[in-house]
């Protein structure tokens, strides 16, 4: 995940991208569908504790500080990496000074010459003469950053340059520390968008959950071109076409189904808040860290499961006294359908989401989450025959539009199809009263230019 995408060209980061976020589509749609199970079935209708106990896994990544060579390194070295310099002169840089202070200590270590016998019988014609001087030979060795660069300097143009880029992108990671702090900043973020999801889980169906939740689409778009990161985030009204559209597939689906739940309001408006923490948290943190390879996504999300684990267990005194959620451990059985659920819809999940943003952007990831409504469909379909009408069925293609023109639209950066329409439309509109305009100043000159020659020719 940290070192693959650096070799990767814009369209092949994208089209990887895209693969991950429907895989993220897949264990969600599946993850939302046991948390409902735990819910209904095992009657364990917990969400804090749920929602603690999966956040709180996110610590299992910290185990690469036993496992990890490098994170173990980067406890107890600080990093050292070398990269080639374009502008360099290579005239000026060498020198014999350099040469000389650049080197080790000599080190003497015997010459081995190749022993022949001598049978008596060759005539000194044709034996070998050769003259030594010294039988110790003295070697120096190059030091780490001139061998380095020595290497780098024997690859060829197109290698010399991706070696560079992973070198410099190596030395831009944050330190430990600093990702901590971010990690700080974003863990409370993240925890309101997944609890308001969870509690909206034990209000209403999966699949009006995720519908809804969708709409953290509109709320990236909107974040994103006020707080941009890159150029893929300027907002263009082919974006907010797509969002519509997608937001226009959610409606219908939600009308579909309104009237199964009478929690629904509730159910909704909590789907709605936890689409809008989504946005917010994924925004602000791809605005703080451009690429993926500053921060290392499980050392992110370790952190995030650490500080969250420390700080939010006083909550559970509070929910339990105010009966808002009264204390109750699970059984043996609900534990580990809990912990699964922890391991695949979120430990895992959410690290491949987040990856999946960097690869492409932050609407095409929110805008993703859309995808999760024909798969929630066909599960309650499948699994729970639960009977939806055609405009539930109608609305989910708006929706697969929208997330296939997001995918183009990050492609293409500068590329507004609907802008473009719209400005060859008016020219159109406007382009016979330019054509008259024309006439008549073209007409004004040929008048002047006549006159001109018939003054010449009297």
């Amino acid at each position: 995940m940290e070192n693959d995408d650096l070799m990767l060209t814009k369209t092949q980061r994208l089209v990887l991208g895209f693969l991950v976020l429907i895989l993220v589509d897949v264990i969600w749609v599946s993850s939302s569908e046991l948390t409902k199970y735990i819910y209904n079935n095992e009657t364990f209708e917990k969400p804090f504790f749920c929602t603690y106990i999966k956040t709180s896994m996110f610590t299992l990544y910290l185990l690469g500080f036993l496992f990890w060579p490098p994170w173990k390194d980067s406890c107890s070295n600080p990093p050292n990496y070398i990269y080639l310099e374009n502008d360099l002169d290579d005239d000026n840089y060498i020198t014999e000074a350099n040469c000389i202070t650049n080197l080790s200590n000599p080190v003497y270590v015997p010459v081995k010459t190749p022993d022949r016998e001598h049978s008596g019988t060759e005539s000194d014609d044709s034996t070998v003469r050769s003259v030594r001087f010294n039988k110790l030979a003295e070697v120096r060795h190059m030091s780490e950053s001139e061998a380095t660069e020595a290497l780098l300097a024997r690859l060829s143009y197109q290698a010399s340059l991706r070696a560079s880029e992973m070198a410099k992108r190596a030395a831009s990671r944050l330190p430990i520390a600093r990702v901590a702090k971010i990690a700080l900043i974003f863990c409370l973020l993240w925890f309101v968008a997944n609890y308001t999801y969870q509690v909206a889980l034990s209000e209403t169906e999966a699949g009006i959950v995720n519908v809804l939740s969708s709409a953290s689409s509109l709320f990236t778009l909107v974040l994103a071109s006020i707080f941009p990161s890159n150029a893929n985030d300027r907002f263009t009204l082919s974006k907010l076409v797509a969002v519509f559209l997608s937001i226009t597939g959610i409606i219908l689906v939600s009308c579909s189904d309104l009237t199964l739940e009478s929690k629904l309001p509730f159910g909704a408006v909590l789907s709605l808040f936890s689409a809008f923490f989504y946005a917010t948290y994924l925004v602000f943190l791809r605005r703080k860290v451009d690429h993926e390879e500053k921060i290392g996504i499980p050392l992110f999300f370790g952190f995030v499961g650490l500080f969250n684990l420390i700080l939010l267990w006083p909550l559970f005194f509070f929910l339990h006294f105010s009966k808002l959620e009264v204390f109750e451990w699970p059984s043996r059985e609900q534990m580990m359908l809990l912990l699964l659920n922890g391991l695949l819809g979120t430990v895992i999940s959410e690290a491949l989401w987040l990856w999946g943003c960097f690869l492409t952007s932050s609407l095409m990831a929110t805008v993703a989450m859309s995808l999760t409504i024909p798969m929630t469909m066909l599960a309650d379909v499948l699994l729970k025959e639960v009977p939806y009408p055609i405009l539930f069925y109608t609305g989910t293609l708006p929706v697969l539009i929208a997330f296939l023109a997001v995918t183009v639209l990050s492609h293409y950066e500068n590329w507004d199809p609907v802008f473009d329409l719209l400005q060859c439309a008016y020219h159109s509109f406007c382009k016979k009263s330019r054509i008259i305009r024309f006439k008549e100043v073209s007409s004004e000159q040929t008048e002047a230019l006549i006159g001109i020659n018939s003054e010449h020719e009297a």
